[in-house]
């Protein structure tokens, strides 16, 4: 391609409101521009990388037997609403009415919409298992779309959706599909691991996210210093033992608490560590309230509070609810003297305090020298917190450390949390109706793009890997004026297309520091420029991610340049 004949508009400052390394470069570098808050265009350079990426993915995708289809981004809400996450999905799915005031969603997944297609056409565990697959455009409303492209309310998605009569059959295409996303960002280059995660609005269980390690990702995951173990922090197991206090319960005691709010405030103006005070937070869980506990040093995980109680949604109650429900603010609620229709859970490490600090249910006041069990009953102890570093970690095997990850994909086993309600049903070898075994595959594939182009950059530009950059070589005559520059420029152009090799002719009248600063910038890994010593067939090589530059003869051009693509 010729430079003058595409669209690739550089910039040499950074812009003020792109606070991620990706989303700066993408947008100096002419990959993509912004449309409005979380929507972007994708240029030319932009498109060849997503359809590198998306060509990794298809490849991968074959090899695992999941064929392509295209489903429609246009969903109507019945679909949705037999499943019920019309109405727990959340603002962020995006929904809309057509003229004759019929209730659309712009798909924010596709887990219907697939299922209601296999459910009229596959009957017979004879034709199962089958694992269909898509590339296409999401919509999700994010609240703060942020960071470029990791944080979008139009994106590109890859997701696959795979159908079996048996959970053999499921957990053999769970692994496939897991091992095909472990070749995909190994191919990608990415710095990433697989950790364990929660299903969140997808549903289903057994799932794994593929986290790209960053600075500036978004989750936090927990992994082991001594083994293999990784996790989301939502779904770290803390396997710890809490040593019961050698103390004796004494009597409880009321104490006059005024304008101390936080675990660490009541703590320091009791004189106490806030490893002595029960934290007590309000939930409600579905419909009802619930009480939960944890040590005051702890963070309650409201992801482990939904799956210990057994609903659909856990969220923490507002302060007038908390008013209402037991009659004080919410930094003086505690455990004691609770309304009767209230349950109460607590982490394990409440279960070994004693002489502890808690809120008296009275704005102003909390209890000291409670204990559990003989001052308040519990209904239920679980892992309700999160884990922290230096805890054991979940396997038996080193110690809890933490890093920030980027989700770029994500696999579940789905069960039959669509092919139920939706009464997606086959006949197995016996002649009886069951519904289908279910698993979902996802990878953010413009997410992906933002994840590379975090990973590969230095402070002058892109260095793409060869998989994905845009072009293999870039062309680089200093003046096109030139005509023996000119010349030898359009002989390698040509010649390097007769060899398939992808390459871009900077044929603009620009000064040489100018096409030197784009071409650093835009980081097509081999830059070969025709200068002074042109006239003696002698060009400067310069392999863009070691910066290693060469002065090598034209005859020899093609094979050095396929050994340094090849490294």
């Amino acid at each position: 391609m010729r430079q003058t004949l595409t669209f690739i508009p550089t910039l040499r400052e950074t812009p003020a409101d792109a606070d991620a390394k990706s989303h700066q470069m993408l947008l100096r570098a002419g990959f993509i521009r912004q449309n409005t808050s979380g929507v972007y265009s994708f240029l030319p350079l932009g498109k060849r990388v997503l359809q590198k990426v998306e060509e990794i993915i298809r490849e991968e995708m074959q090899n695992v037997n999941s064929v392509e289809v295209f489903l429609p981004a246009l969903q109507q809400a019945e679909l949705w609403q037999e499943t019920g996450r019309w109405y727990s999905y959340g603002p962020e799915l995006m929904r809309l009415r057509d003229r004759h005031d019929r209730e659309f969603a712009l798909g924010a997944t596709h887990e219907e919409v697939i299922t209601s297609l296999l459910r009229d056409e596959i009957k017979s565990y004879k034709k199962l298992p089958l694992n269909l697959f898509q590339i296409q455009s999401k919509f999700r409303d994010e609240k703060r779309p942020r960071f470029g492209l990791l944080r979008g309310r139009e994106f590109l998605m890859k997701d696959a959706y795979s159908f079996h009569a048996t959970p053999e059959s499921l957990d053999a295409t769970y692994e496939d599909m897991r091992q095909a996303y472990t070749n995909i960002f190994t191919r990608l280059g990415l710095n990433f691991r697989a950790v364990i995660a929660d299903s969140g609005a997808i549903g289903g269980k057994d799932n794994h996210e593929f986290m790209v390690l960053s600075d500036i990702g978004e989750d936090i995951i927990a992994y082991s210093d001594s083994s293999p173990y990784a996790a989301n922090i939502e779904m770290a197991e803390v396997n710890v033992t809490y040593p019961k206090s050698v103390e004796s319960p004494k009597a409880m005691e009321k104490v006059a608490t005024p304008d101390q709010k936080t675990i660490s405030e009541v703590a320091a103006f009791l004189g106490a560590s806030p490893e002595q005070c029960i934290k007590t937070l309000v939930f409600k869980a579905d419909d009802a309230y619930a009480i939960i506990l944890a040590r005051g040093d702890h963070d309650i995980n409201d992801i482990k509070v939904k799956h210990a109680l057994g609903v659909k949604t856990a969220e923490l109650a507002s302060a007038e609810e908390v008013q209402n429900l037991l009659s004080a603010e919410i930094g003086s609620v505690g455990p004691v003297q609770l309304p009767s229709d209230v349950k109460v859970y607590a982490d394990h490490a409440v279960k070994s305090i004693v002489n502890g600090i808690a809120g008296a249910n009275e704005t102003g006041y909390h209890f000291i020298n409670v204990t559990p069990e003989q001052d308040f009953s519990i209904d239920q102890y679980a892992d309700l917190r999160f884990i922290q570093e230096g805890d054991a970690s979940p396997d038996g095997q080193g110690i809890i450390q933490f890093a920030k990850g980027i989700e770029v994909g994500h696999v579940f086993k789905l069960g039959t949390t669509y092919s139920e309600p939706m009464e997606a049903t086959f006949l197995n070898d016996q002649g009886k109706a069951k519904p289908y075994l279910m698993g979902c595959y996802g990878i953010g594939v413009s997410r992906v793009l933002a994840a590379v182009a975090e990973q590969f950059q230095d402070d002058a530009g892109f260095q793409w890997p060869i998989a994905v950059a845009p072009y293999a070589i870039h062309l680089v005559p200093i003046n096109m004026k030139d005509d023996t520059q000119r010349e030898l420029a359009e002989d390698l152009y040509k010649l390097m297309k007769d060899y398939r090799y992808e390459v871009l002719l900077d044929d603009r009248p620009e000064r040489a520091g100018v096409k030197f600063a784009d071409a650093d910038l835009i980081g097509i890994p081999v830059r070969v420029t025709i200068g002074k010593r042109a006239s003696e067939g002698i060009l400067e090589v310069k392999n863009r991610r070691t910066g290693e530059t060469f002065e090598w003869q034209r005859e020899e051009l093609l094979d050095r340049i396929q050994q340094m693509l090849s490294r």
